[in-house]
């Protein structure tokens, strides 16, 4: 199968940092298959992959980069601190063996998995991180699953704002209010499980007419409503098909009035589970 160049959308965070408005997710993307995906996903035109500690696949997208003929040079590659690690001298060492696992020099991108408010923790893990990039052993950081709340204690605290927060976004969840709270404030908005992780999404009358509108899948009509609001998709995909396609969607124009109308499927319940920063604890 071909590999169609796109012109993938750039979003650029307060510092300069810059990602593109798709990349690659990697959970349950594990082992000799998972890192064959990243290197077939860096192939198609890819250059943003995000993984976890707790995915438990770092070797397999580090192996992945390693084997793709693609300049390290151009890819970020993401990683996240987990729930059990936030303690200033655990993060240290969980930040060296993520980036060990991984094989690379440096973390391009290092995130903290979820704040675990009960714990109170997250400050020590944002300032390793701090000091992580401090010592170049990570270039960027950022926070993942943080209201704002959160985001302004660790700023307050230690006088570093994140570059990126990723958190649940798909039509069902819009989390308009949080991206506008990051958009005054220049930090990028990540969205996991930007599709909703089920047919029922894909299968709503708005985006199965947006599609056809454009000649496109209902996948990537909902990637496109991503794109439009300013925020980067992380899709999971193994199969060079779906990763062709999803990144196909990165140069799909919507209509504002289309944008508005899939926002609308919003839903006061719409996690996809009781994942409430507040509440939620990461293990």
């Amino acid at each position: 199968m071909s590999t169609p160049s796109v012109t993938v959308p750039l979003f650029t965070a307060h510092n300069g940092f810059a990602l593109p408005a798709i990349g690659l997710g990697t959970y349950g993307l594990n082992g000799e298959a998972g890192a064959a995906a990243v290197t077939t996903a860096l192939g198609a035109g890819y250059r943003l992959v995000d993984s976890a500690f707790n995915y438990e696949n770092e070797g397999s997208v580090g192996r992945g980069v390693a084997d793709a003929d693609v300049d390290r040079a151009q890819i970020i590659v993401t990683t996240k601190l987990p729930g059990r690690h936030h303690r200033t001298e655990r993060a240290r060492t969980s930040i060296e063996e993520s980036r060990f696992r991984l094989g690379l020099d440096a973390t391009d991108l290092h995130l903290i998995h979820w704040p675990n408010p009960s714990q109170d923790e997250y400050v020590q893990a944002w300032s390793a991180l701090v000091d992580a990039r401090s010592r170049g052993t990570v270039r960027q950081i950022g926070v993942s699953n943080f209201l704002p709340e959160h985001l302004e204690r660790v700023e307050r605290e230690t006088g570093v704002r994140p570059v990126v927060n990723q958190i649940e976004v798909h039509p069902y969840f819009p989390q308009e209010d949080q991206l506008a709270y990051h958009r005054d404030r220049g930090i990028i908005t990540e969205a996991w499980s930007p599709l909703g992780r089920g047919r029922e999404l894909l299968e709503e009358p708005v985006i199965v007419e947006v599609a056809a509108a454009h000649g496109i899948t209902a996948a990537q009509a909902v990637l496109a409503w991503h794109v439009a609001r300013g925020t980067v998709a992380i899709p999971k995909a193994a199969s060079l098909e779906h990763q062709i396609s999803n990144l196909a969607a990165a140069s799909v124009q919507l209509e504002d009035a289309e944008v508005a109308a899939i926002s609308a499927l919003g839903r006061p319940d719409g996690r996809l589970f009781d994942g409430d920063p507040r509440t939620h604890e990461e293990s």
